[in-house]
Order: C-alpha cells, then sequence, then structure tokens
C-alpha cells in the first residue's frame, strides 16, 4: 500500500471517489489505443536543410497518406503542393501571395488540411490532440477535428466555421497552425541517434527545429561529445571541433550560427603560416558559406594551425592521463625536425610536411605565447557564446549515452567488445568497468564535466574524460583503435592512417551476440532490437542497414554528403509505429525536388502493439494503481472526499 502522505498529496488532485473513477476509467481507455509512431534518424550531421525536410514530411509518410485520402480526387500536382504546404507552410504562402489571399482557395485548403489531420491524428485520444494544438486556435480545431461535415445537422456549422476563419483574415495563421499540428501528430516521439555536428553547413539550425518537437531524445555521439567538450572548456575538443569546421568549410555554424570569434585564428594563421601553402589542409568545399565567406587558401592555414595546437593538447591529456593508454598518439615529440622525419613503431617514416613553426623540439606539447593567447580567445568565445549553451543545455536535458525505451536499446556507436565477444574493459577512477556498467559509469562523468561547479577536484577529470570519449580506444562513442589525425595529414602511406574498427561491427551481425547486449541491458531478446548509427552503410557494396536476424538496425545511411558516395543512398529513418518496424531510404536530397523515400517493411508486429505495451503505458498501470489505492483509501475512510 502506498504510503498514506503520498495519498493525501494524490487526492488534491483527485478529491473525491467520482474523480478517481473518472481517471481510471480514462487512463485504462488510453491502454487500449494503438502506440504512438516513434522515429529514429541518425547522423544528422549539419544537414539542416535535408534533415528538416526529413522531419516535415515525416520521411515520406505525410505524401502517403495524401495519397491514401485523395488519390485520384486530386491531380498529382495539387498533391503535391499540398505536401509542400505542410512541411513548409510558411515559406510557400510567401511564395503565393495573390493565391494566398483568395478566400475559395483558403477555405478549399483548410478543408483539405483538415482532413490531413484527422488522419494522422486518429490513434490519439481527443486530450492528447488537444494538448498539441496552438492555444489561440485550440478550440476551432478541436471542433472542426471531431465534426462530421456530412451531417446533416453539423454540415453548416463545420463550413461556418470555415468562412469565419477566411472572413475574418485569419486563414494564413489557421493554416500555418494547422500544418504545425499535423507535423507534431505524425512524429508521436523522436529519437537522435548521435551525431548532429559536423561536416554540414548548420548544426545550429538542426537543433532548433529538435527544440520545437515535444517527445524528443538524443543518444549522443562522439561529434556531440565534442562540442559538448569545447562547450564544457576542454582545449583539445575546442582545437578539434575548429579543426573539423575549417576542413570542411564550415564558417557559417561557428560565426553566424553560434559566434565564436574567428578573427584571431584567422590573424595567426595568416601570420604564421602565410608562405606555407598547407597543401594538405585544403577543405572540403561540399557547402557554400553564405554569411561567412573564406578563400580555401586562407581556410587550410587555418586548419592547419588548430590541428598543431591540438596535437599539443591532445599530448598533454594523454601524459596527464596514462590510464587512457594513448600513449602511441604521442607523435610530435617523435619528429626528427632537420631529417624532416617521424619515428612510429621504431621505424622512419618521411615527413610530407616539414613546416612546423610553432613546434620546439625541446618541449614538443608546450604552446608558444601566441597559441596560448589565442586559446584564451577561443576558449573564452565558446564558454560564452549564449547560443551554445542553450543548446548544449538541451543535449544535456534530452540526451543520454543510451537509452531504454520501449523493449529497444539506442546508443550512437557500439558496446566496446573483444574478439572473443567479451565486453572490452576500461580503467577509470581505479574501477575496471564493461557493458552496462561502463555506459552508467560515462554517463553519470559526461554531465559532472558540466555540472560540477568549478571548484569541485573532480570536475578536470570529467572535463579532461571529454576529449577520451570523441576518440579513446574503449570509448563506445569512438569504437576505433585509435584517431590516426597526424598520420592523414602528415604521412604519404595510407595503411599507417587506417583506424581499425572495435570487435563489436563485426560481432554484431551475430543474433547471439546481439542477443548477449540485450540481456546486459535487461531487454527481451524476442522482442528487442538494439538501434545505432555512427558508421556509414555501404548500400554501394552490398551493406545492409538490419543485421542479426533483424535484431540490429545501423541507421547511418549517409545523410551527410561527405559520405554519399560511398553509400549510394542519402540516409534512413527507422519507423516504429504499432504495425511494424520499418526503414525509410533516401535519395540526396535536392531542394525543390520531392523524392519518395523507398519503404521497406522489416517486421509486421501481430498483434498490434497497444499503448499498455510500451513504456508509457506500464507508467499509466501504475498510475492507475495508485489511484485504485486512493479509492480504497476513501471507501474505507482513511481519506475524507472533498
Amino acid at each position: 500500500m502506498r504510503d498514506i502522505s503520498y495519498l493525501k498529496l494524490l487526492s488534491e488532485k483527485f478529491p473525491s471517489r467520482r474523480k478517481c473513477l473518472a481517471e481510471i476509467i480514462n487512463l485504462k481507455a488510453i491502454l487500449g489505443l494503438p502506440k504512438g509512431t516513434e522515429y529514429f534518424f541518425s547522423d544528422i550531421h549539419g544537414e539542416d536543410l535535408a534533415f528538416i525536410h526529413l522531419l516535415r514530411s515525416s520521411s515520406g509518410v505525410i505524401r502517403d497518406k495524401i495519397d491514401l485520402i485523395f488519390g485520384e480526387e486530386l491531380p498529382e500536382e495539387e498533391k503535391r503542393e499540398l505536401a509542400h504546404l505542410i512541411y513548409y507552410p510558411r515559406r510557400e504562402l510567401e511564395k503565393m501571395p495573390g493565391r494566398a489571399e483568395d478566400r475559395e482557395w483558403q477555405k478549399q485548403t483548410i478543408i483539405r488540411l483538415i482532413r490531413v489531420c484527422r488522419l494522422v491524428g486518429r490513434k490519439y485520444t481527443r486530450s492528447k490532440v488537444r494538448k498539441k494544438m496552438p492555444e489561440d486556435y485550440a478550440y476551432i480545431l478541436d471542433e472542426m477535428l471531431h465534426t462530421d461535415e456530412h451531417e446533416r445537422d453539423k454540415e453548416g456549422y463545420f463550413y461556418g466555421i470555415i468562412d469565419a476563419i477566411a472572413g475574418s483574415g485569419a486563414g494564413r495563421s489557421f493554416m500555418i497552425e494547422l500544418c504545425d499540428l499535423i507535423h507534431k501528430l505524425s512524429i508521436d516521439s523522436l529519437h537522435i541517434i548521435g551525431d548532429i555536428f559536423d561536416r554540414g553547413p548548420r548544426a545550429d539550425l538542426v537543433i532548433e527545429e529538435l527544440m520545437s518537437y515535444n517527445d524528443v531524445d538524443i543518444e549522443w555521439g562522439n561529434h556531440d561529445i565534442d562540442w559538448m567538450g569545447a562547450a564544457c572548456g576542454n582545449e583539445a575538443c575546442i582545437c578539434n571541433v575548429l579543426r573539423v569546421a575549417t576542413g570542411y568549410n564550415s564558417f557559417d555554424v561557428l560565426e553566424d550560427g553560434y559566434g565564436i570569434n574567428l578573427r584571431a585564428l584567422s590573424m595567426f594563421a595568416e601570420r604564421v603560416y602565410g608562405q606555407d601553402p598547407c597543401e594538405r589542409f585544403m577543405p572540403h568545399l561540399l557547402d557554400e558559406n553564405i554569411y561567412d565567406s573564406v578563400s580555401p587558401s586562407l581556410a587550410a592555414k587555418m586548419h592547419k594551425a588548430i590541428t598543431i595546437m591540438q596535437l599539443k593538447y591532445e599530448g598533454q591529456l594523454i601524459r596527464r592521463h596514462p590510464e587512457y593508454g594513448m600513449e602511441d598518439r604521442l607523435l610530435l615529440d617523435k619528429i626528427d625536425p632537420e631529417k624532416g622525419t617521424v619515428l612510429i613503431g621504431g621505424k622512419e617514416y618521411e615527413l610530407l610536411d616539414r613546416s612546423f613553426p610553432t613546434l620546439d623540439p625541446s618541449n614538443p606539447y608546450g604552446l608558444t605565447e601566441d597559441e596560448s593567447r589565442l586559446m584564451d580567445i577561443l576558449r573564452t568565445s565558446f564558454m560564452h557564446s549564449p547560443l551554445l549553451k542553450k543548446h548544449v543545455r538541451f543535449l544535456y536535458s534530452h540526451g543520454s549515452i543510451y537509452r531504454c525505451v520501449n523493449g529497444n536499446l539506442l546508443y550512437h556507436g557500439c558496446i566496446p567488445m573483444n574478439e572473443d565477444g567479451t565486453f572490452m574493459q576500461a580503467s577509470f577512477n581505479g574501477m575496471k568497468l564493461a557493458g552496462k556498467a561502463l555506459m552508467d559509469f560515462l554517463d553519470g562523468r559526461i554531465k559532472d564535466a558540466y555540472f560540477l561547479p568549478d571548484e569541485d577536484p573532480a570536475k578536470q577529470d570529467a572535463v579532461d574524460l571529454m576529449w577520451y570519449l570523441w576518440c579513446g580506444r574503449v570509448s563506445p562513442l569512438f569504437g576505433k583503435d585509435r584517431m590516426a589525425t597526424f598520420e592523414a595529414r602528415f604521412l604519404a602511406d595510407k595503411n599507417l592512417s587506417a583506424e581499425r574498427m572495435n570487435a563489436y561491427y563485426r560481432l554484431s551481425r551475430d543474433e547471439a551476440i546481439v542477443d548477449r547486449i540485450l540481456r546486459e541491458f535487461g531487454l527481451s531478446t524476442e522482442h528487442g532490437h538494439i538501434v545505432n548509427g555512427h558508421v556509414p552503410v555501404k548500400k554501394l557494396e552490398g551493406e545492409l542497414p538490419y543485421r542479426a536476424g533483424g535484431k540490429l538496425f545501423m541507421i547511418d545511411g549517409g545523410l551527410a554528403k561527405s559520405y554519399q558516395k560511398k553509400t549510394g543512398i542519402a540516409g534512413y529513418t527507422l519507423i516504429y509505429n504499432s504495425q511494424s518496424v520499418a526503414l525509410a531510404e533516401h535519395s540526396p536530397f535536392v531542394p525543390g525536388e520531392e523524392s519518395t523515400p523507398r519503404v521497406e517493411v522489416i517486421e509486421k508486429l501481430e498483434p498490434r502493439v497497444l499503448v499498455k505495451d510500451t513504456d508509457a503505458g506500464r507508467e499509466l498501470e501504475r498510475q492507475i494503481k495508485d489511484l485504485e489505492e486512493l479509492l480504497a483509501a476513501y471507501e474505507e475512510g482513511r481519506i475524507k472526499e472533498s
């Protein structure tokens, strides 16, 4: 039995037997509804236009609904126009100023939008739909969605509402709110399986879009952790964020998005590397900067300058933390400037780039005075950016290193494993950790890096660990034996820059291994799935996004343009509704063009999954039990009714 004090608190919300019974009836009814549709995305990598289109189109599902409703009733062009109006209502209305103000067109369009909204919202309770409505139009929308315009007594009422909306000049704003409601009803919950940041142009706009959704969670990727570490003041993470950004010509997200001051870096790079062509550091020109155009030659100098600083800060971290086991990454002290070589594994290799004006052979991991001053400016800029603070706070409040939801296990990279299929151990703070225990420990330390006060002696250790999670050998977010930044930039032999994947990626094709992981996290091996990303699925080479008998989904399909030559596609969406688990395979995004994804049903769910079968359903059952105990307390006179 619940503590009487708890029941008394509950009685303040349900002060009588009648109210208690009404809520029990309501909750039990909800348990019998079909579960909402969950959408899973991974490895967005700053591709704001492509990702926002996937969200607003519900990965093609909204267009399917339009075809289902209107069939042959509307010509193809009108169905396409309706779909694009739903995706981008403000933009599309601006493009048709004459027609958008026409009252007859407004009335006709509102009726069509209402029909779509009814279909996408029919699996929810009326109260849940109402909670997603804009406050100003909630009453009107509620009436229109639940009024049968073909019923004789209601026909005049229904069309009278539409006439009033169009006649009062509220047609445009009403259509916009109705389109937004369709978005919210189409995606009941949203799971982002890591790597929002880097490579693409505007990760900041991706996060702004995510923040508009009611039910969203994020499983951090190594690129997210890198930015979160930079926001915590980790110098190696700051350098790495800037190295990736300058290497991919992503200046808009830094300066226009987050207001990061890059002037000091550009001036330093021009001064120190002005005569250096920096050919090995030329940026990938996949996107054109709109607000902050930087010449490729200057970007290359900035790229090299920040790379050298990164290698220095990384060396300091490795020396400070021998438990990381990353001594093989200490390479600056192995350089022989006179011979132009570097010693790796006891063998000398010729350097392709021999210009190291800021490297002191007697103190290779020490920064020059100019580099130290530059880092002071950059650290201040990262730690005091208002928008970056807001976004990192969102990543923390909605994120975790893994999540168990509705019987499925979500994480970005891997569960580190040995070749024999056992969980790989890591040593931190004198503890040897593996599997779930490792994931739980790291989740806590990631939060310590941001939330511990600066004076706490454990703070710096947690901030340092953010870099290890970016590239450490037993980091579940990285999943490789090393990050070969130095070799890729300074050596010709590509074998030296190869990064070996953790055994997980080979072993996880085996159903028995996936079952072992599911059991480690307390999940059913009969109904559970693992969803992760991080490694692009190379469809061109015949790879599939599902493995281990359909129990594991690898949904990084190359939404980032930088991967599409390898994958042949532009990302996957995993869609889990009450009747099936399906994968939508997307073609490269072209603004203004409509492309229908190829949807493959991986698993049919019989019987249909209801709310009672979900985590939310189990929470409702707990609430019902509490209410039943309150009801018993009323009936026994232990608590008085109001």
